[in-house]
């Protein structure tokens, strides 16, 4: 998975979320079970937008969050790479090299 990746949310995925959005439930239309973000998952989704490639998305999380263990980068990229096969989420475009 390359950093310049940009993803957006999947047409198919319904969502519902708490106000403030401290909690966000997904639903893929062909999927059997919601799939709940809270806290980061959730900061994380609100950051696809179909604009923001990974590396984007990492700095703002990188500002928001301490990166204490030194892994947020990997965290974020595979958190990504899970909503991808569930369908959540879609590459909008890539960015060569």
């Amino acid at each position: 998975m390359t950093t310049s990746m940009v993803w957006k949310r999947g047409g198919l995925v319904a969502e519902v979320c708490t106000k403030p959005r401290a909690r966000v439930a997904l639903l893929h239309l062909d999927a059997t079970q919601p799939v709940v973000l809270e806290g980061t998952a959730a900061v994380i989704w609100d950051l696809i937008d179909g604009q923001r490639s990974e590396q984007e998305i990492f700095s703002e999380l990188e500002a928001t969050f301490e990166d204490q263990s030194g892994q947020m980068q990997a965290q974020v990229e595979g958190f990504l790479a899970s909503l991808e096969a569930q369908r959540l989420i879609e590459a909008a475009r890539g960015v060569s090299h």
